[in-house]
């Protein structure tokens, strides 16, 4: 069961927070608010501003659901590691099984597309976004959102191959079989790169992945109470983001390291 971060945090704070960490989020629901349409998702300029600053004493990756493409255009910043598509984009050699990827996923968009035309069965607010490497099926508008639910995991078990789907806030994420996960991907930066720890902050069931791995290297935070999270620790809220950030910077940076006492 995951405890609330700022009132039970602190000795895991104390221990893994030090130079040679890395710093990891996703960004929807997590450094941006989630919105009924994902083309209108950005990230508040607070936050911006803290993540830049966090950048100047730690290094910083995004892990996201969405593409590379589509990510580059709301962050405002370059931080040091940004994987898209949940672990698909962005390392080295990932292009070769990517296109397998990519067709199966054109496939799965044209016969998804063709039965979510019939709006005598599927309720016409349901949003397909395509992402090249996976897709997304938010039924956020949809005028009953259990009734879409039950049908969308019907239409979906239909599909061959079937694909490795991962629910969230009205949304289903339909991944190909065997591509990587954001677990994968945050256990992959930070073996590659010998961080020392890891903190990780998400806000959804993609984000369990991370979760419960549950590496005593890294500090995992969830973005709101979850009874049946994997999160070691949550935020109250998703704006106590901020107060965390300042927490971070506060404690990489040099002038706090010089002030603590050496550890034996």
């Amino acid at each position: 069961m995951s405890l609330p971060f700022f009132e039970y945090a602190g000795q895991r704070f104390d221990e893994l927070v030090r130079p040679g960490i890395l710093c990891a989020f996703d960004f929807d629901g997590t450094l941006a608010p989630i919105v009924t349409n994902p083309d209108q998702a950005e990230m508040p300029a607070p936050i911006l501003r803290r993540l830049l600053s966090l950048q100047e004493v730690a290094p910083v990756a995004i892990i996201t659901g969405r593409s590379l493409d589509n990510i580059a255009q709301r962050l405002g910043f370059e931080p040091d590691f940004v994987v898209g598509n949940h672990g698909i984009e962005g390392f080295a050699g990932w292009e070769e099984p990517a296109d397998d990827y990519r067709k199966l996923c054109e496939q799965w968009h044209a016969r998804l597309s063709h039965a979510l035309a019939d709006h005598d069965r599927f309720d016409p607010g349901i949003l397909i976004e395509q992402k090249t490497y996976s897709l997304s099926v938010h039924y956020r508008m949809a005028r009953d959102r259990r009734k879409t639910e039950l049908a969308l995991l019907n239409l979906f078990a239909g599909q061959t191959p079937a694909a490795h789907i991962i629910g969230g806030k009205c949304v289903f994420n339909l991944l190909p079989p065997h591509a990587p996960d954001k677990g994968k991907t945050m256990s992959l930066l930070c073996d590659a790169n010998h961080f020392s720890s890891a903190l990780y902050i998400g806000d959804d069931v993609t984000d369990e992945d991370v979760f419960r791995l549950h590496r005593p290297d890294w500090l995992t935070i969830r973005i709101e109470r979850s009874s049946d999270s994997d999160a070691e620790f949550y935020l109250h809220h998703r704006l106590d983001i901020v107060q965390l950030l300042d927490l971070l910077i506060r404690r990489l940076s040099p002038a706090d390291a010089l002030a603590r006492p050496a550890q034996a």
